[in-house]
């Protein structure tokens, strides 16, 4: 009789105890749905629903015989249900379990994962928020450009992560599909009929055609998904990695009471667990390679994909369950220091008004390429002097000639970096 528990938890989902579980469910509801046709008699059900059940290290001993899983598997569920075992597995082929079985995971897998980008959603969302005004300079190939704000960062980020929630989305149900087709996929020996019952009931959906196995593509689509996903993970710490530089040091992952940081320097704050994130996604997505190479087959089925899969699926949800664990604990307690961005927005002494300044003298009626050549000449002049591009503005007669001073406090004011915010709020529906 079923009556396990398996805990929410991503290692749940993908021990050996869960897949046989999910096993046994799909060998009773298609026993189920064979006694609803009229293939087998209802009390052999009952009794099959009563009795059977599965022993891991028994099945585990039976395959080190018989080299075949399932086999194994089924050996030692008839030994538990007796003489109605016979109509266990009736015109069903080995992958109708492993497949559907399989999508069953990878739909409680997803869930979980889904969990915590929603958790990672509303924490970005929250920074987002707080921080919608906060100047920071803009870096373009590294190099200071303009100032943006830390909260249009955040708003960036969030808007990834939606996309990644809808990808997901896609993905898992792109891969909630079950087969209970057999051997070839073509219903010689089980009537279709069963295959619907079985889906309805594990809420799945039935391959609307199938070989020996579900097709590899959904799988691609679905480790693909993760891949993208960590990807987008790996960008963000990369961020918070490049931004904690002693140099910059706008923002620092959290560093705990306790931490070390070097075995040599105990002065070091590491964004260990940064680069930690952005390790593991590269090998997610190294995984996503192999899932792509599993989509093509042999005929009506191989087994190259098999060993594989085993591997790389329940290892990337796992590490993509871990990596989300880890980053929103990041952002959670991230340390955002304010006033080293005001510092850096001024470390290049107003040259972050050129384009401004530009700009403004066109609208008075100079020739682009003249405004140009000018604010530029100032720009390598204060890059190269150290002086303040204001003064070198206010000290040119061309350019006083287009523009008042009064106008150029106005050119030189941060205000400009913060008009746009609001609207681009409104767009994200950070409103």
């Amino acid at each position: 009789m079923i009556a396990r528990y398996t805990l929410p938890r991503m290692g749940a989902i993908w021990s050996e105890e869960n897949k046989l579980q999910n096993w046994l469910k799909i060998e009773i509801a298609a026993c189920e749905g064979q006694a609803l046709i009229g293939r087998i008699p209802p009390a052999a059900v009952e009794v099959i629903r009563e009795k059977a059940d599965f022993d891991i290290e028994r099945v585990k001993a039976i395959e080190a015989k018989v080299h075949h899983d399932v086999i194994a598997f089924l050996t030692n569920v008839a030994e538990y249900v007796g003489d109605e075992s016979k109509y266990i597995h009736l015109g069903m082929t080995s992958s109708d379990i492993l497949d559907s079985g399989l999508a069953l995971q990878m739909r409680q897998a997803s869930n979980l994962i889904m969990e915590k980008l929603q958790v990672l959603k509303e924490l970005v969302r929250d920074k987002a928020k707080t921080y919608k005004y906060t100047l920071n300079i803009g870096r373009t190939h590294g190099i200071h450009g303009e100032p943006t704000t830390f909260g249009l960062k955040m708003a960036l980020w969030h808007s990834e992560i939606e996309r990644n929630i809808q990808r997901l989305e896609q993905a898992r149900e792109m891969i909630a599909y079950g087969a209970i087709s057999g051997a070839v996929g073509n219903f010689a020996h089980i009537d279709p009929r069963v295959e619907e019952y079985v889906c309805e009931k594990l809420e799945l959906k039935p391959c609307p055609v199938s070989t020996q196995i579900i097709q590899r593509d959904r799988h691609a689509q679905f480790m693909t998904t993760l891949a993208i996903i960590a990807s987008s993970l790996e960008k963000m710490a990369t961020e918070i990695r490049n931004l904690q530089r002693t140099e910059i040091l706008e923002v620092e992952e959290p560093f705990q009471k306790g931490q070390k940081g070097s075995s040599a320097m105990p002065h070091k704050r590491n964004p260990m667990m940064s680069e930690r994130v952005a390790g593991l996604s590269r090998v997610i997505r190294g995984h996503a390679v192999a899932a792509l190479e599993n989509v093509a087959l042999w005929h009506e089925r191989d087994l190259t994909h098999s060993s594989v899969e085993r591997v790389i699926i329940p290892d990337s949800c796992i590490l993509l369950d871990y990596v989300l664990e880890k980053f929103c604990a990041i952002v959670a307690d991230l340390v955002i220091y304010e006033d080293n961005m005001m510092e850096n927005i001024q470390r290049t002494r107003g040259l972050i008004f050129s384009q401004e300044l530009m700009l403004s003298l066109v609208d008075k009626g100079m020739l682009r390429e003249d405004a140009y050549r000018l604010v530029q000449g100032h720009a390598m002049q204060s890059w190269q002097e150290k002086l303040d591009y204001k003064d070198l503005a206010l000290q040119d007669t061309e350019i006083m000639n287009y523009i008042s001073p009064g106008e150029i406090e106005i050119i030189f004011d941060l205000q400009i970096y913060l008009n746009g915010v609001d609207y681009i709020f409104r767009r994200c529906g950070l409103e």
